[in-house]
């Protein structure tokens, strides 16, 4: 299990709900990405917890990964950043990133927490 609290959410993170793109970073994000990201802070770490079937609780909301990016694992432990996509696409996602479904994204605010486990 993996748990975290939303610590800040950047201004720009409402223009990403048009992309169905949800981006998290963990404390070490840089200012220039701090704008774009959901800043959380991990409460209960598991290492290599990003996989297929795995439920993911963003605050209310609850989903199901169904894809996992090549590196989306590795970028998670170290740094607490993926970028979570809330539709699927015609194409493979990217290495650092999740797809997950219901493709409804979700409405998180300053001190949600984040879970990661089934």
């Amino acid at each position: 299990m993996y748990k975290s609290t939303v610590k800040e959410i950047g201004e720009l993170v409402e223009a990403f709900e048009e992309e169905m793109l949800l981006i998290l970073f963990g404390p070490a994000a840089t200012e220039e990405l701090k704008s774009i990201c959901v800043l959380h802070e991990t409460i209960e770490q598991q290492e290599n917890v990003l996989q297929p079937g795995v439920k993911l609780q963003l605050g209310e909301a609850t989903y199901t990964i169904k894809k996992v990016g090549s590196a989306a694992n590795q970028n998670f432990n170290e740094l607490g950043h993926i970028s979570i996509y809330f539709r699927d696409g015609e194409n493979e996602i990217l290495p650092g990133a999740i797809l997950v479904e219901p493709g409804a994204y979700p409405k998180l605010t300053v001190g949600d927490i984040i879970r990661i486990g089934n």
